[in-house]
């Protein structure tokens, strides 16, 4: 059973940074392509950054440019390099593979406020 620990979130001020991490526990996390995911209050839940097994990236236009996916396998960690924040980006933040096959984690809260 693959279990998501996400962590790193916290309150940070419009233009400021955060590093989110997801440790992945399970032997298959080299073998899938990983995504972050965010859901505001009243809000659907939206993937924003996505990594392949190769480590190609992709994101949603509202992040792009302003966050970074990486993982590192050995590890079995995702991250996310938060940039530039906006107060838009407070949310609670998920991981997941891509197609969001595994039991979600409990997320890590993310408030972008002055």
């Amino acid at each position: 059973q693959v279990q998501l620990v996400e962590s790193g979130g916290g309150l940070v001020q419009p233009g400021g940074s955060l590093r989110l991490s997801c440790a992945v526990s399970g032997p298959m996390f080299t073998f899938y392509a990983m995504g972050w995911y965010r859901q505001a209050p009243g809000k659907e839940r939206e993937l924003v950054a996505t990594i392949t097994v190769g480590s190609s990236t992709d994101y949603a236009d509202s992040v792009k440019g302003r966050f970074t996916i990486s993982r590192e396998n050995a590890k079995k960690t995702v991250y996310l390099q938060m940039k530039g924040l906006k107060p838009e980006d407070a949310a609670d933040y998920y991981c997941n593979a891509m197609s969001a096959v595994f039991p979600w984690g409990q997320g890590t809260q993310v408030t972008v406020s002055s």
